[in-house]
């Protein structure tokens, strides 16, 4: 049978010969998206990691389907500087979360990809765990103490100063490795991170607001809600009530390094 020339058909071809591949490989999280970054395959790990019950779940949707929409817009957004320069985006850091909520930080690299006639038909894209993703995470070793301290301490207050100890460097170095590594302050990873565990609680609890506010870090409610708004485009509530009905049950994923950069105090 004849393969139609439209972009989703053409990348669903690609996809699907590539597809086998990366079912082989449990830690490497492979999507193809076509045009209109509309997901057309993914191997068992994305599924798995976005909590879908089979390979047809993602086909024909977008990030907007599975993130907060003003999270969305960024990676889209990114998906067509890919397809409007044509070239790759490599390594980037991301902080993911599987379909619990629980986040873990991961290198994205997006391609694009051509149709038989050498038009860009679409990206493919992966994401690949510090622990698995070659030589590249070397240099983030050093940080990994922060990282998971962060993870397991996120409802506490947490100081630059002790933060730096644990990576054996000072505070100025350690927010110019987080800068040059990940493209943001150690306040911003932070605020991401205390984003994704009250998304999660929202979306799995019925705890009052103000309580995730302060269990997940914030000092009250509503400095919770104005970082929220900031971040999701939606107030706590909003969330809780359009993503329930949006995915039945479904947790937020994921924070895209793309986030409104503002300054956040050391211990935020």
């Amino acid at each position: 049978m004849a393969v139609q020339d439209s972009p989703l058909q053409l990348s669903d071809f690609a996809a699907t010969q590539a597809l086998g591949l990366f079912d082989a490989l449990p830690d490497v999280y492979f999507y193809v998206k076509d045009r209109d970054s509309r997901f057309v395959k993914a191997n068992e790990a994305w599924l798995t990691l976005h909590g879908c019950s089979s390979p047809q779940d993602p086909v024909g949707k977008s990030d907007y389907d599975y993130h907060p929409p003003a999270l969305a817009a960024q990676y889209v957004a990114e998906d067509k500087q890919v397809m409007r320069s044509g070239k790759p985006l490599r390594d980037q850091a991301w902080l993911v979360g599987d379909y619990t909520g629980m986040p873990q930080w991961y290198l994205s690299t997006k391609l694009p990809l051509h149709d038989e006639h050498g038009r860009i038909s679409g990206i493919a894209g992966i994401l690949r765990p510090f622990d698995h993703a070659g030589n590249a995470p070397e240099e983030y070793k050093r940080l990994m103490p922060v990282l998971e301290h962060v993870v397991n301490s996120y409802g506490r207050r947490l100081a630059v100063n002790d933060l730096a100890r644990r990576a054996g460097l000072s505070p100025s170095q350690l927010q110019r490795e987080f800068r040059r590594l990940f493209n943001l302050t150690v306040g911003d990873y932070i605020l991401r991170l205390r984003l994704l565990m009250a998304q999660r609680r929202l979306r799995a609890t019925t705890d009052p607001v103000g309580r995730i506010a302060t269990g997940c870090g914030f000092y009250d409610q509503a400095h919770f809600a104005r970082a929220f708004k900031q971040h999701t485009g939606q107030t706590p509530l909003e969330y809780r009530r359009g993503r329930s009905s949006a995915t039945g049950g479904r947790p937020s994923l994921r924070a895209g390094r793309g986030l409104e950069r503002r300054r956040i105090d050391a211990h935020e």
